[in-house]
């Protein structure tokens, strides 16, 4: 393939990855947006494999390399279930970060890569190096530790070390100390001393970030690591001189960043405060009923799945909030179910979906687009809260902290000011989960205690089937 050809093709699979992002924005155009991305992505390995800077020999060895990654690619995506994507996500982010450290320093001992450089190309390409595993490496480890958190090997608990933001700065200075020995080393041993040290800083650092970040903020966490997979992404492209692995990274990288920012005003989260960590340490206080009284304001009523059923078979307006629970028991086809009988019957059914449900960004619409819910009753947090008033039973499907009313009631709560469905403003609202447990931030929730709430014990597949069956007899 000639220089002009693969060009013109780069610059086509940039225009996909353009509308595949397009797409992506709204349920409707997410499958046409994900096809261009495929589209987009082939043509541009195409053009790179049988572009002008591979040889005739090195294909065989990519070809090879794609096969292995394509199968074992082709088998995540066919086993891993619905519950487990965020947890795969953050594994996919890993390898990214990965790439990025290892091209890095291919690069920097391939004597080629510096040839014919002046002296100031020779100290931008080092920088571009540099930079490149230093991202690579934060996004590796802090990938790892992410999926470790997502799928429950390490607790959701925040690990708060005394001056932790003490050892980040010391962490700092020692990379950008390194980093000018390194620009400055007059040998590829003495080079290679600064990176490796610099690496090893890049990974604790990765590694301690994300684990000071409290579960209540994983979905942030998430969208935050995508951005970083972008930048690093970038950074090999400076590193590789490849115009689309610039353009590519820094679409994910910036795209990565908005959703962030998007998902912090959600949650009245400063970004910054994010990284920090510290949210979703446990330190929530329980429902009470007056100063200083220990016990919850209210007893806690539970009600049966046949008693549900009859709650909702007599209501008018009824929505839906879907949470993590949902998906650990892979309800959400029964879910449907539901839907569809009491739409046959006239009930006016809508979903409500907070901006940081589950534990990705996007969680719950993914999974109710799986069971083929309706795009035009799925509705956003903002859409649909002013309405719970006018609801007649607002039923909660294994979420907890998005709709804790702490965030509203409580003021020195560790969600306070966090915005959340407000399902306590319904006639009733019903609440499924397992147990009396604290959700994933690890704050009680006083909608326990609510007078016009009711509590459904259970696995949130079992229990919703009992409800339709007595829906339907």
């Amino acid at each position: 393939m000639s220089e002009s050809l693969a060009t013109v093709s780069y610059i086509g699979a940039i225009i996909l990855f353009i509308l595949s992002l397009g797409g992506l924005s709204n349920p409707e155009s997410s499958r046409r947006g994900n096809l261009y991305g495929m589209i987009g992505m082939t043509i541009a390995v195409l053009a790179t494999v049988f572009g002008p800077r591979v040889s005739m020999a090195g294909i065989p060895w990519i070809i090879g390399a794609m096969v292995v990654g394509g199968s074992i690619g082709l088998y995540a995506a066919r086993k891993v279930q619905m519950t487990q994507m965020p947890e795969l996500v953050a594994m996919m982010h890993s390898l990214v970060g990965l790439a990025a450290c290892l091209v890095g320093f291919a690069n920097y001992i391939d004597p080629i890569a510096a040839l014919n450089l002046s002296s100031a190309e020779k100290a931008i390409h080092e920088i571009e190096v540099y930079l490149g595993i230093l991202i690579g490496a934060v996004t590796f480890a802090g990938s790892l530790i992410a999926f470790g958190k997502l799928s429950g090997k390490i607790g959701g608990k925040p690990l708060l070390l005394p001056g932790r933001h003490f050892l980040n700065l010391i962490g700092l200075l020692v990379v950008i100390v390194f980093g000018w020995q390194f620009l400055h080393a007059e040998t590829i041993s003495a080079g290679m001393f600064a990176l490796t040290v610099m690496t090893v800083i890049a990974l604790l650092f990765g590694m301690h970030m994300v684990l000071a970040i409290g579960g209540a903020d994983m979905p942030v966490v998430v969208s935050m690591l995508n951005s970083y997979s972008g930048w690093a992404a970038a950074a090999t492209g400076f590193m590789l001189n490849n115009d689309l692995l610039i353009v590519t990274g820094a679409l994910v990288g910036s795209s990565g960043a908005i959703l962030s920012y998007i998902m912090c005003r959600a949650m009245n989260r400063n970004f910054i405060s994010v990284i920090a960590g510290g949210f979703g340490s446990g330190g929530g206080k329980p429902a009470q009923k007056a100063e200083g009284d220990a016990q919850p304001a209210g007893e806690v009523v539970a009600i049966s799945a046949a008693d549900t059923a009859e709650l909702l078979r007599e209501a008018k307006s009824v929505i839906i909030v879907p949470g993590y629970g949902m998906a650990v028991a892979q309800a959400q086809h029964t879910v449907f179910e539901i839907t569809q009988v009491l739409r046959e019957k006239g009930v006016n059914v809508r979903f409500g979906i907070h901006p940081v449900a589950g534990r990705m960004p996007g969680h719950m619409n993914v999974l109710l687009a799986e069971a083929k819910v309706p795009y035009d009753i799925v509705m956003e947090m903002d859409e649909i809260n002013a309405d719970f008033p006018d609801t007649d039973v607002a039923i909660v499907i294994g979420a907890n902290d998005i709709v804790n009313p702490a965030a509203q009631e409580v003021p020195d709560s560790p969600i306070a000011g966090m915005p959340v469905l407000e399902v306590w403003k319904a006639k009733t609202s019903i609440m499924m989960k397992r147990s009396m447990a604290t959700g994933y931030a690890g704050v009680d929730n006083p909608l326990f205690y609510k007078e016009n709430n009711r509590m459904l014990f259970g696995d949130a597949k079992k229990m919703l089937d009992e409800v339709l069956t007595a829906l339907k007899a």
